[in-house]
């Protein structure tokens, strides 16, 4: 098969070399992308002069064609270099020489980067939405365990109490952010570079402003020689995919963690776990831990493409086609991964009495306790150190704060007094907690109302 470049070579290529450097068997799946690049080129071939309106509608019958058929198997077309090449051989076998008139003025630099571009564009909103079934599971779990307390930690000790529901809403306020960076980078992916040429332009007058029109771009690019060799678009997208990706694996960790017997909030659902092939009372996490897991490899591939692009001076180079697996890579294992955990928060359930039990024990009402002393008028530092003291009496004890007599409170600090007991109960607590974003219940239902909505406009 002729290639595309042939004209001023005589010996073909090395066999190993031509395959090696094939990209069709992993840019096939940009082929939606090609044929709607290349309906959109040829209407305004068209407006030209290149095209008559025959052969426009030919093209374009052609194109639909190609496009509307089975995906094809990559290995049945050995003497295909990429996408582009498949398409252009597929029209000229379906329409004649005609089809060799689609390339005027295009080159495959320009296309290959307009169609990562329509690529990313619809993987972005492809996430955004998997985000949106991932938050609201989130969001449904966190009404459904409004009421109940949990311990919080920081250095993973206990530390506070906080309802369940303020917990989830937690996670859900990354996927949040996540999606809102998500759908910045779409502003930067959205701006067309097809009509750029090779590197200096077309040599032909093209309305470009009407191509990005036809494929719902909102700019073109600005400089020939940036648009067939700007990557970063890819690279903003695939450092938000790792920032989602961190967020999906510190959640996991931390379900995994407060699933074990030593914690036990969280009963994980059978349907998302394993068994031991040697240990017969095992239920592994498995589905937690591949999450987990599954990050690497979307890390990796933001350090692959920034790796790859590191020393490329302008414009287009061949290196620059180790940029689309990675992006394939990262998209693909975001995409598996979201619908995983939002199944798996669908069916987990907790044990909220151990919560509770955990709330409600360990001293995690100390910093309450200060704060009755600083509603009596004592500095919070001295506050801090009376009740500390108070909770290293308790521990010799073997009681918490509220087996503490009074005549024991008092040698610590007079305000010490009756009402002390009550601001120490767990309902107390949580309510003492009462600033926006904070645990308190009232706080947590509008927390959940409000996040209900924001995730609803992802939709």
């Amino acid at each position: 098969m002729e290639k595309l470049w042939s004209g001023r070579f005589r010996e073909p290529l090395d066999a190993r070399f031509e395959q090696w450097q094939r990209s069709f068997g992993f840019d096939l799946r940009l082929l939606p992308d090609e044929i709607a690049a290349s309906k959109a080129y040829a209407q305004a071939l068209a407006k030209s002069g290149v095209f008559t309106s025959s052969e426009l509608d030919s093209v374009l019958k052609g194109l639909d064609t190609i496009g509307n058929r089975p995906a094809p198997d990559a290995t049945k077309f050995p003497g295909v270099e990429d996408v582009h090449q498949f398409v252009e051989q597929e029209l000229v076998s379906l329409i004649g020489d005609t089809g060799y008139k689609l390339h005027a003025g295009r080159s495959r630099n320009e296309q290959i980067a307009t169609d990562l571009r329509l690529y990313t564009r619809r993987s972005i909103d492809a996430v955004i939405a998997a985000i949106a079934a991932l938050a609201s599971a989130f969001v449904q779990k966190a009404e459904q365990y409004k009421d109940d307390a949990m311990p919080s930690y920081t250095h993973l000790q206990r530390a506070e109490p906080a309802l369940v529901a303020h917990w989830l809403l937690a996670w859900v306020e990354m996927l949040l952010r996540d999606a809102a960076r998500l759908a910045d980078c779409r502003k930067r992916v959205n701006v067309l570079p097809l009509g750029s040429g090779a590197v200096a332009g077309p040599g032909m007058k093209l309305d470009r402003d009407a191509i990005a029109r036809e494929l719902g771009f909102e700019a073109i690019t600005a400089n020939s020689m940036d648009a067939t060799s700007d990557r970063d678009f890819e690279l903003e997208y695939l450092q938000t995919l790792s920032s989602l990706a961190l967020h999906l694996s510190r959640w996991a960790e931390e379900m995994a963690l407060f699933s074990t017997v030593e914690y036990g909030f969280v009963r994980l659902p059978e349907a998302y776990s394993t068994g031991s092939s040697a240990m017969p009372q095992k239920k592994n996490p498995d589905a937690l831990e591949l999450l987990r897991g599954k990050a690497g490899r979307v890390l990796g591939a933001a350090v692959a493409l920034q790796v790859s692009i590191k020393g490329l001076p302008l414009a287009y180079n061949k290196d620059l086609q180790e940029a689309q697996e990675p992006l394939f890579a990262a998209t693909d294992a975001v995409l598996d991964a979201l619908p995983i955990a939002a199944g798996f928060m669908k069916a987990v359930t907790f044990d909220t009495a151990r919560m509770k039990a955990a709330a409600s024990s360990g001293y995690l009402n100390a910093t309450a306790a200060a704060r009755y002393l600083v509603n009596k008028g004592v500095p919070f530092r001295i506050a801090h150190s009376a009740v500390g003291q108070a909770v290293r009496l308790a521990l010799d004890k073997g009681c918490e704060l509220d087996g503490l007599t009074l005549r024991e409170l008092k040698q610590f600090r007079a305000e010490f007094d009756q009402d002390f007991f009550e601001c120490l109960k767990l309902e107390s607590v949580l309510a003492s907690h009462d600033v926006p974003g904070g645990t308190a219940p009232g706080r947590v239902r509008e927390a959940i109302a409000d996040v209900r909505r924001r995730v609803e406009k992802l939709g």
